[in-house]
């Protein structure tokens, strides 16, 4: 039965080209753009690279403080996640990190645009960075504040040329010069807590690192000894900042959480608006939009569509077919029809995520179409037949015998 709504449904394809060139353009479009979508987050969410052991990490990203009238909010001093967060029981290692930071060297008369991070020497055993030479600082190093630097291998190439080794030499950021140490493999922007083109000792910030307020430029990561010890984890680090005494009287109330990492990932800074909520109905009302033309448009087409056959229609309910029938078979000639659409998304798909990283819009970003991706293509599929599909084909289903036969 399926072989022969099948080629029922190639013959109405190519009766109509100019009806069917609008539904497949609008279908594989839309199915295109929501692929590529889809290919991105879950290149931003999926990714755990250099963050491997990300199932049992918690992340420190944003501490809030409420008075009344105002309200302050951003990332932690180094202060605060030093003394307070590396209080903690649970935690088997804490890594502390800035934000990477934006400056410009030069080399032969070439600037380069340079992005550059601070870490303690616990950030490279929690977080697994692949090193393709060399290795990173150690607790010594940073103590004794050595001007000492990790780079991106892109960093390597673009700063130092083709060459075998750069460990031993010396790269400029910020108009100092640091000995290269280590050269790890790149880390995407979108990774933004742990994306950096040179890591450095937390030591030789130029900033006061040793400044005793709870706000300024650094994130935490707490590692636990298992994925059963997030819960304790995170109901520890609660209790702790519920203890820590105001560091000014405008302020009566302070928020810090340690979150797993898509709830730290899409935190908007915000105690009383959760980013993962905000994030999700976004997606949500940008896909129901995206999706809302060519869907009605599809219905419109195919009522067009079915209404010619509705001769067909009524000899085949003179000869004792069902609505249900008909309905099936509308609907299964509809979903054939959105998977052709589907086909032809896909690979424009793939060639449009070809060309985004080709040409390397987002740095070290590298979109692929994986099973994720097929799965949701085939689930928008699914639901463009379905959803285009349905009224028209229970409107024809309930088209008068007589009627159906005299329309034609």
């Amino acid at each position: 039965m399926l072989k022969n709504y099948f080629k029922i449904a190639i013959a109405v394809l190519r009766r109509r080209k100019f009806f069917t060139f609008i539904s497949l353009f609008g279908i594989s479009f839309t199915l295109t753009i929501l692929l590529v979508l889809t290919a991105f987050i879950d290149k931003v969410v999926g990714d755990n690279y250099p963050d491997k052991k990300r199932d049992r990490s918690l992340y420190i990203t944003r501490l809030e403080e409420v008075g009344k009238g105002n309200m302050n909010s951003g990332e932690l001093s180094f202060y605060f996640l030093d003394h307070y967060a590396k209080s903690l029981k649970t935690p088997v290692k804490i890594a502390v990190c800035s934000g990477f930071s934006g400056t410009n060297t030069y080399i032969n008369n070439k600037k380069i645009a340079v992005n550059y991070k601070y870490t303690d020497a616990a950030y490279w055993d929690v977080l697994e960075y692949d090193f393709l030479e060399g290795k990173a600082f150690n607790s010594k190093q940073v103590d004794n504040a050595e001007k000492i630097a990790v780079i991106s291998e892109d960093m390597k190439s673009e700063y130092f040329g083709d060459v075998p080794s750069v460990i031993g030499k010396y790269i400029e950021a910020d108009n100092v010069k640091y000995r290269v140490c280590g050269v790890v493999k790149n880390v995407p922007i979108t990774s933004y807590m742990t994306y950096s083109d040179i890591y450095l000792p937390y030591t030789v910030s130029k900033g006061n690192y040793k400044d005793k307020t709870y706000r300024g430029r650094y994130i935490g990561i707490l590692l636990a000894q298992s994925k059963g010890d997030l819960p304790k984890m995170h109901d520890e680090y609660e209790q702790m900042v519920q203890r820590i005494p105001m560091e000014s009287k405008d302020f009566n109330k302070m928020y810090s959480h340690a979150d797993r990492y898509i709830a730290a990932y899409v935190d908007t800074g915000n105690e009383d608006l959760s980013g993962v909520v905000l994030v999700l109905t976004i997606i949500s009302v940008f896909v129901f939009l995206f999706m809302l033309l060519p869907t009605l448009n599809l219905v419109n087409i195919n009522i067009t569509r079915i209404m010619e056959r509705s001769s067909e229609i009524g000899v085949r309910k003179a000869f004792g077919a069902s609505s249900k029938t008909l309905v099936y078979q509308f609907i299964v000639e509809n979903i054939i029809l959105t998977l052709l659409g589907g086909l032809i998304g896909l690979i424009l798909s793939i060639i449009a995520i070809y060309i985004i990283n080709s040409a390397n819009l987002i740095a070290n970003l590298d979109l692929s179409v994986n099973f994720t991706v097929l799965f949701i293509g085939l689930l928008v599929c699914l639901f463009f037949g379905l959803l285009s599909g349905v009224y028209p084909a229970w409107r024809m289903s309930k088209l008068n015998v007589v009627t159906a036969l005299k329309a034609q």
